[in-house]
Protein backbone atom coordinates (compact mmCIF):
# COMPACT_ATOMS: atom_id res chain seq x y z
CA UNK A 1 0.00 0.00 0.00
CA UNK A 2 1.42 3.36 -1.05
CA UNK A 3 1.00 5.68 1.95
CA UNK A 4 2.65 8.90 0.80
CA UNK A 5 4.15 10.74 -2.15
CA UNK A 6 6.95 13.29 -1.97
CA UNK A 7 5.79 16.88 -2.37
CA UNK A 8 8.71 17.42 -4.75
CA UNK A 9 7.15 14.89 -7.16
CA UNK A 10 3.88 16.84 -7.13
CA UNK A 11 5.76 20.10 -7.78
CA UNK A 12 7.67 18.58 -10.70
CA UNK A 13 4.63 16.84 -12.17
CA UNK A 14 2.40 19.92 -12.08
CA UNK A 15 5.23 22.36 -12.96
CA UNK A 16 4.56 24.56 -9.94
CA UNK A 17 6.48 27.79 -9.30
CA UNK A 18 7.63 28.20 -5.70
CA UNK A 19 7.14 31.54 -3.95
CA UNK A 20 8.88 30.28 -0.81
CA UNK A 21 12.17 28.87 -2.13
CA UNK A 22 13.83 29.21 1.28
CA UNK A 23 11.58 26.47 2.69
CA UNK A 24 13.07 22.97 2.33
CA UNK A 25 10.38 20.70 0.86
CA UNK A 26 12.59 17.64 0.30
CA UNK A 27 11.13 15.80 3.30
CA UNK A 28 7.51 16.91 2.98
CA UNK A 29 4.89 14.32 2.00
CA UNK A 30 1.34 14.24 0.68
CA UNK A 31 -0.65 11.42 2.28
CA UNK A 32 -4.17 11.80 0.87
CA UNK A 33 -5.67 11.99 -2.61
CA UNK A 34 -8.17 14.64 -1.52
CA UNK A 35 -7.56 18.34 -2.12
CA UNK A 36 -9.37 21.30 -0.61
CA UNK A 37 -10.36 24.84 -1.57
CA UNK A 38 -10.46 26.52 1.87
CA UNK A 39 -13.43 28.76 1.18
CA UNK A 40 -15.11 28.24 4.55
CA UNK A 41 -11.79 28.43 6.35
CA UNK A 42 -11.13 31.87 4.87
CA UNK A 43 -14.36 33.04 6.54
CA UNK A 44 -13.03 31.76 9.86
CA UNK A 45 -14.84 28.40 10.08
CA UNK A 46 -12.28 25.67 10.86
CA UNK A 47 -14.49 22.93 12.32
CA UNK A 48 -13.84 19.58 10.58
CA UNK A 49 -10.93 21.11 8.65
CA UNK A 50 -8.68 18.40 7.19
CA UNK A 51 -5.18 19.86 7.37
CA UNK A 52 -3.64 16.83 5.61
CA UNK A 53 -5.04 17.88 2.24
CA UNK A 54 -3.29 20.02 -0.36
CA UNK A 55 -4.94 23.45 -0.15
CA UNK A 56 -5.82 25.35 -3.34
CA UNK A 57 -6.69 29.03 -3.60
CA UNK A 58 -8.69 29.70 -6.77
CA UNK A 59 -9.88 32.93 -8.32
CA UNK A 60 -13.05 33.03 -6.19
CA UNK A 61 -11.12 32.66 -2.91
CA UNK A 62 -8.54 35.20 -4.09
CA UNK A 63 -11.16 37.86 -4.91
CA UNK A 64 -12.90 37.22 -1.59
CA UNK A 65 -9.64 37.91 0.25
CA UNK A 66 -9.20 41.08 -1.78
CA UNK A 67 -12.35 42.47 -0.18
CA UNK A 68 -11.10 41.90 3.38
CA UNK A 69 -9.11 44.38 5.42
CA UNK A 70 -5.64 43.47 6.63
CA UNK A 71 -6.97 43.14 10.17
CA UNK A 72 -9.58 40.63 8.98
CA UNK A 73 -7.16 38.60 6.86
CA UNK A 74 -4.28 38.14 9.31
CA UNK A 75 -6.12 35.92 11.85
CA UNK A 76 -7.41 33.73 9.01
CA UNK A 77 -3.96 33.42 7.44
CA UNK A 78 -2.47 32.56 10.83
CA UNK A 79 -4.99 29.86 11.62
CA UNK A 80 -4.77 28.30 8.16
CA UNK A 81 -0.97 28.13 8.05
CA UNK A 82 -0.57 27.17 11.71
CA UNK A 83 -2.55 23.99 10.94
CA UNK A 84 0.59 22.69 9.16
CA UNK A 85 -1.01 22.02 5.81
CA UNK A 86 1.23 20.26 3.21
CA UNK A 87 1.26 23.28 0.90
CA UNK A 88 -0.83 26.13 -0.48
CA UNK A 89 -1.26 26.50 -4.24
CA UNK A 90 -2.57 29.62 -6.00
CA UNK A 91 -4.14 28.95 -9.42
CA UNK A 92 -5.26 31.05 -12.42
CA UNK A 93 -2.21 33.31 -12.09
CA UNK A 94 -3.30 34.73 -8.73
CA UNK A 95 -0.62 35.58 -6.17
CA UNK A 96 -0.57 35.79 -2.36
CA UNK A 97 0.05 39.09 -0.58
CA UNK A 98 3.15 39.73 1.49
CA UNK A 99 1.40 38.92 4.78
CA UNK A 100 0.58 35.45 3.52
CA UNK A 101 4.18 34.90 2.40
CA UNK A 102 5.59 36.13 5.71
CA UNK A 103 3.36 33.80 7.73
CA UNK A 104 4.09 30.91 5.35
CA UNK A 105 7.81 31.32 6.03
CA UNK A 106 7.10 31.55 9.76
CA UNK A 107 5.19 28.24 9.80
CA UNK A 108 7.32 26.57 7.09
CA UNK A 109 4.39 26.04 4.72
CA UNK A 110 5.45 26.17 1.05
CA UNK A 111 3.39 28.30 -1.35
CA UNK A 112 3.22 27.65 -5.09
CA UNK A 113 1.52 29.22 -8.10
CA UNK A 114 0.31 27.81 -11.41
CA UNK A 115 -1.10 29.33 -14.59
CA UNK A 116 -3.72 26.58 -14.90
CA UNK A 117 -7.42 27.18 -14.23
CA UNK A 118 -8.59 25.92 -10.86
CA UNK A 119 -11.02 23.17 -11.93
CA UNK A 120 -8.69 21.62 -14.51
CA UNK A 121 -5.75 21.82 -12.11
CA UNK A 122 -7.67 20.16 -9.26
CA UNK A 123 -8.88 17.37 -11.53
CA UNK A 124 -5.36 16.60 -12.71
CA UNK A 125 -3.91 16.70 -9.18
CA UNK A 126 -6.59 14.32 -7.89
CA UNK A 127 -6.12 11.95 -10.86
CA UNK A 128 -2.35 11.88 -10.37
CA UNK A 129 -2.56 11.41 -6.60
CA UNK A 130 -5.07 8.59 -7.07
CA UNK A 131 -2.44 6.73 -9.10
CA UNK A 132 0.52 7.58 -6.87
CA UNK A 133 -1.27 6.72 -3.61
CA UNK A 134 -3.21 3.71 -4.90
CA UNK A 135 -2.80 0.29 -3.24
CA UNK A 136 0.15 -1.39 -4.95
CA UNK A 137 1.57 -4.90 -5.31
CA UNK A 138 4.47 -6.30 -7.36
CA UNK A 139 4.17 -9.54 -9.32
CA UNK A 140 6.36 -11.56 -11.68
CA UNK A 141 5.28 -11.14 -15.30
CA UNK A 142 5.43 -9.10 -18.49
CA UNK A 143 3.00 -6.31 -19.40
CA UNK A 144 2.58 -5.26 -23.04
CA UNK A 145 0.19 -2.97 -24.90
CA UNK A 146 -1.37 -4.86 -27.81
CA UNK A 147 -3.83 -2.95 -29.99
CA UNK A 148 -4.58 -0.69 -27.02
CA UNK A 149 -5.29 -3.61 -24.66
CA UNK A 150 -3.01 -4.11 -21.65
CA UNK A 151 -1.97 -7.78 -21.73
CA UNK A 152 -0.30 -9.22 -18.62
CA UNK A 153 1.66 -12.36 -19.51
CA UNK A 154 2.34 -14.64 -16.52
CA UNK A 155 3.99 -18.02 -16.10
CA UNK A 156 6.92 -19.83 -14.55
CA UNK A 157 10.41 -18.43 -14.97
CA UNK A 158 11.96 -19.43 -18.30
CA UNK A 159 8.69 -20.39 -20.00
CA UNK A 160 9.04 -17.71 -22.69
CA UNK A 161 7.27 -14.57 -21.45
CA UNK A 162 10.06 -12.19 -22.44
CA UNK A 163 10.55 -13.88 -25.82
CA UNK A 164 6.83 -13.49 -26.55
CA UNK A 165 7.03 -9.82 -25.54
CA UNK A 166 10.02 -9.27 -27.82
CA UNK A 167 8.18 -10.77 -30.79
CA UNK A 168 5.19 -8.53 -30.05
CA UNK A 169 7.48 -5.48 -29.95
CA UNK A 170 8.91 -6.43 -33.34
CA UNK A 171 5.33 -6.63 -34.64
CA UNK A 172 4.69 -3.01 -33.62
CA UNK A 173 3.28 -3.35 -30.10
CA UNK A 174 4.65 -1.69 -26.96
CA UNK A 175 6.43 -2.93 -23.86
CA UNK A 176 5.34 -1.55 -20.50
CA UNK A 177 7.42 -3.72 -18.18
CA UNK A 178 9.35 -6.97 -18.14
CA UNK A 179 9.98 -9.31 -15.18
CA UNK A 180 8.42 -7.15 -12.43
CA UNK A 181 4.99 -5.54 -12.80
CA UNK A 182 3.86 -2.98 -10.23
CA UNK A 183 0.05 -3.11 -10.11
CA UNK A 184 -1.93 -0.20 -8.68
CA UNK A 185 -5.66 -0.22 -7.99
CA UNK A 186 -6.86 3.24 -9.02
CA UNK A 187 -10.57 2.35 -8.86
CA UNK A 188 -12.85 -0.64 -8.34
CA UNK A 189 -12.75 -1.18 -12.10
CA UNK A 190 -9.23 -0.19 -13.12
CA UNK A 191 -5.78 -1.66 -12.48
CA UNK A 192 -2.71 0.20 -13.73
CA UNK A 193 0.60 -1.56 -14.40
CA UNK A 194 3.99 0.14 -14.37
CA UNK A 195 7.67 -0.81 -14.33
CA UNK A 196 10.04 -0.22 -11.42
CA UNK A 197 12.22 2.78 -12.26
CA UNK A 198 15.39 0.69 -12.28
CA UNK A 199 14.19 -1.83 -14.92
CA UNK A 200 12.02 0.43 -17.11
CA UNK A 201 12.38 -0.33 -20.86
CA UNK A 202 14.72 -3.32 -20.26
CA UNK A 203 14.09 -6.97 -21.20
CA UNK A 204 16.09 -9.96 -20.01
CA UNK A 205 16.66 -12.68 -22.63
CA UNK A 206 18.29 -15.86 -21.43
CA UNK A 207 21.49 -16.56 -23.34
CA UNK A 208 21.76 -12.95 -24.56
CA UNK A 209 21.33 -10.85 -21.42
CA UNK A 210 19.74 -7.46 -20.91
CA UNK A 211 18.57 -5.43 -23.90
CA UNK A 212 17.28 -1.84 -23.95
CA UNK A 213 14.03 -1.93 -25.94
CA UNK A 214 13.76 1.86 -26.21
CA UNK A 215 17.27 2.13 -27.69
CA UNK A 216 16.96 -0.84 -30.05
CA UNK A 217 13.42 -0.31 -31.36
CA UNK A 218 12.72 3.36 -30.69
CA UNK A 219 10.46 5.33 -28.38
CA UNK A 220 7.32 4.08 -30.15
CA UNK A 221 8.07 0.56 -28.83
CA UNK A 222 7.68 1.41 -25.12
CA UNK A 223 5.03 2.81 -22.80
CA UNK A 224 5.41 3.87 -19.17
CA UNK A 225 2.00 2.80 -17.82
CA UNK A 226 -1.00 0.84 -19.01
CA UNK A 227 -4.24 -0.68 -17.80
CA UNK A 228 -4.39 -4.41 -17.16
CA UNK A 229 -7.27 -5.62 -19.34
CA UNK A 230 -6.41 -9.28 -19.89
CA UNK A 231 -4.15 -11.88 -18.26
CA UNK A 232 -2.56 -14.72 -20.25
CA UNK A 233 -1.00 -17.53 -18.21
CA UNK A 234 1.62 -19.55 -20.06
CA UNK A 235 1.99 -23.15 -18.91
CA UNK A 236 3.64 -26.36 -20.11
CA UNK A 237 1.42 -28.55 -22.27
CA UNK A 238 -0.22 -31.31 -20.24
CA UNK A 239 -1.73 -34.19 -22.26
CA UNK A 240 -3.95 -35.16 -19.34
CA UNK A 241 -5.41 -31.69 -18.87
CA UNK A 242 -8.50 -30.58 -20.74
CA UNK A 243 -8.19 -27.05 -22.11
CA UNK A 244 -11.06 -24.72 -22.97
CA UNK A 245 -11.69 -24.83 -26.73
CA UNK A 246 -14.78 -22.63 -26.98
CA UNK A 247 -14.42 -19.85 -24.42
CA UNK A 248 -18.12 -19.68 -23.56
CA UNK A 249 -17.36 -19.06 -19.89
CA UNK A 250 -14.74 -16.53 -18.76
CA UNK A 251 -12.13 -17.36 -16.14
CA UNK A 252 -10.82 -14.63 -13.85
CA UNK A 253 -7.82 -13.81 -11.72
CA UNK A 254 -7.97 -11.32 -8.85
CA UNK A 255 -5.53 -8.52 -7.99
CA UNK A 256 -6.19 -6.17 -5.05
CA UNK A 257 -9.86 -7.16 -5.10
CA UNK A 258 -10.34 -6.47 -8.83
CA UNK A 259 -11.15 -9.34 -11.21
CA UNK A 260 -9.44 -9.56 -14.59
CA UNK A 261 -10.27 -12.01 -17.42
CA UNK A 262 -7.60 -14.74 -17.55
CA UNK A 263 -6.74 -17.28 -20.28
CA UNK A 264 -4.49 -20.30 -19.68
CA UNK A 265 -2.33 -20.90 -22.75
CA UNK A 266 -0.54 -24.26 -23.13
CA UNK A 267 2.93 -24.06 -24.66
CA UNK A 268 3.98 -26.51 -27.38
CA UNK A 269 6.75 -26.34 -29.99
CA UNK A 270 5.63 -24.51 -33.11
CA UNK A 271 2.98 -22.33 -31.48
CA UNK A 272 3.41 -18.66 -32.39
CA UNK A 273 2.77 -16.96 -29.05
CA UNK A 274 2.81 -13.45 -30.46
CA UNK A 275 0.03 -14.19 -32.96
CA UNK A 276 -2.02 -15.93 -30.26
CA UNK A 277 -1.63 -12.97 -27.88
CA UNK A 278 -2.64 -10.57 -30.66
CA UNK A 279 -5.72 -12.66 -31.39
CA UNK A 280 -6.61 -12.81 -27.69
CA UNK A 281 -6.32 -9.01 -27.45
CA UNK A 282 -8.58 -8.39 -30.45
CA UNK A 283 -11.07 -11.02 -29.27
CA UNK A 284 -11.18 -9.42 -25.81
CA UNK A 285 -11.82 -6.00 -27.37
CA UNK A 286 -14.64 -7.49 -29.48
CA UNK A 287 -16.26 -8.91 -26.34
CA UNK A 288 -16.11 -5.51 -24.64
CA UNK A 289 -17.85 -4.06 -27.71
CA UNK A 290 -20.63 -6.65 -27.47
CA UNK A 291 -19.55 -9.36 -29.92
CA UNK A 292 -18.66 -12.85 -28.64
CA UNK A 293 -17.49 -15.30 -31.32
CA UNK A 294 -18.04 -18.34 -29.08
CA UNK A 295 -21.65 -17.35 -28.38
CA UNK A 296 -22.20 -16.63 -32.08
CA UNK A 297 -21.02 -20.16 -32.95
CA UNK A 298 -23.18 -21.62 -30.18
CA UNK A 299 -26.23 -19.76 -31.51
CA UNK A 300 -25.55 -20.98 -35.05
CA UNK A 301 -25.29 -24.58 -33.85
CA UNK A 302 -28.51 -24.24 -31.86
CA UNK A 303 -30.34 -22.71 -34.83
CA UNK A 304 -29.07 -25.47 -37.11
CA UNK A 305 -30.28 -28.16 -34.70
CA UNK A 306 -33.68 -26.50 -34.42
CA UNK A 307 -34.03 -26.39 -38.19
CA UNK A 308 -33.06 -30.08 -38.48
CA UNK A 309 -35.58 -31.02 -35.78
CA UNK A 310 -38.32 -29.04 -37.53
CA UNK A 311 -37.45 -30.66 -40.87
CA UNK A 312 -37.60 -34.15 -39.30
CA UNK A 313 -40.99 -33.43 -37.70
CA UNK A 314 -42.43 -32.10 -40.96
CA UNK A 315 -41.11 -35.13 -42.82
Amino acid sequence: MSSSVALTKLVDKMKLESLTPQIDISKLKVITTEVNRPALQLTGYFDHFDAERVQIIGYVEFTYLEHLTREEKLPVYEKLLAAQIPCLIYTTMTYPDQDMLDLANKYKVPIFVTKQATSAFMAEVIRWLNVELAPCISIHGVLVDVYGEGILIMGESGIGKSEAALELIKRGHRLITDDVVEIRKVSDETLIGTAPDITRHFIELRGIGIIDVKTLFGVESVKNTGTIDLVIKLEEWDRDKEYDRLGLEEEYIEFLGNKVVCHSLPIRPGRNLAVIVESAAVNHRQKKMGYNAAKELYNRVQNSLMKNMQGTQEG
